[in-house]
């Protein structure tokens, strides 16, 4: 019935589930419809779609389809593109994974269930080596020197949380991951030398892996457009299909979800990427800083 609601106390806004939600609110606004006539292609009542926009129920892929029918929008790419999406997102909500047992994660738990059903992440880092390339000693120091934990009781299951991310470089459906660090977090002397030293051996070790492509960005690259944020995209198809992109401040978790947000990004990482030196020349540059500590 269109008053009932089935979603009743399903109602949590998801990073995915807003991607999905705006795409589909633009449709709607670009047709000049209202959502009570989105609402009655479902057989539905105003404020589910009202959620449905704002990301806060999942979507089933004949409801994904009725509303792109009514919006007008028969390009077939574009609508399984529509239904990836719908997928992914019930996905997540579905998830009852390891790091439900992290508080330590914090605003990051969003992140790591996302991280665990992409296919790729592109991430541009300024002043850190990726959370999936690190090592444990590093990882602890990090934790150690940004002061953020009052209990240093919690800074081991953060570490550990970390470590268990990792995973999801092996196994059956491997991430993708394309990391470019500038050479200033490789010099940096997080835990010390020992631990840098094992840090870079790392490094090393991981771009060997045939799904690990890692770049350095080196100081005589001179001005660059990275140069003002660090920034992670998370893709759930081939990358610039469905992707959103993540900001990790020293205040807050930020999501940037729109189709324009991740072109800039994508424009952005691309452009990062070109200054930056090619695999080999990186790692020949990785070993050299390794071979100074």
């Amino acid at each position: 019935m269109a008053g009932k609601d089935p979603d009743r106390g399903r109602t949590v806004s998801t990073v995915l589930g807003r991607r999905l939600g705006g795409e589909l609110l633009r449709m709607r606004e670009e047709r000049g419809l209202r959502q009570a006539e989105a609402a009655e292609a479902l057989t539905a009542s105003a404020p589910k779609v009202a959620k449905i926009e704002r990301g806060q129920v999942p979507m089933r892929d004949p409801d994904v389809r009725a509303l792109c029918h009514l919006y007008g929008e028969r390009d077939e790419p574009a609508i399984e593109r529509l239904l990836a999406l719908a997928k992914a997102d019930r996905e997540r909500r579905k998830a009852h994974g390891w790091w439900n047992q992290y508080p330590q994660l914090g605003a990051m738990v969003e992140y790591v269930a996302l991280e665990d059903i992409a296919t790729n992440v592109r991430t541009w880092q300024l002043a850190v080596v990726p959370g999936l390339l690190q090592t444990p000693d590093y990882a602890r120091a990090l934790a150690v020197g940004n002061g953020h934990w009052e209990d240093p009781d919690e800074i081991e299951p953060f570490v550990e949380s970390r470590m268990a991310r990792q995973a999801r470089l092996g196994g059956e459906r491997p991430l993708e991951l394309w990391a470019v660090v500038h050479e200033g977090a490789l010099r940096q002397l997080v835990g010390g030398r020992q631990v840098m030293r094992e840090q870079l051996g790392h490094l090393l070790d991981a771009a060997r892996q045939s799904n690990v492509k890692l770049q350095v960005l080196p100081f005589l690259a001179g001005a660059h457009p990275g140069m003002t944020s660090a920034f992670t995209i998370v893709s759930f198809a081939e990358p610039g299909a469905l992707d959103v992109v993540h900001l990790d401040t020293t205040s807050s978790t930020l999501w940037l979800e729109s189709d324009t947000d991740a072109d800039r990004h994508n424009g952005l990482f691309d452009r990062i990427t070109r200054l930056s030196l090619a695999q080999r020349a990186s790692a020949a540059l990785i070993d050299g800083i390794l071979k100074e500590m």
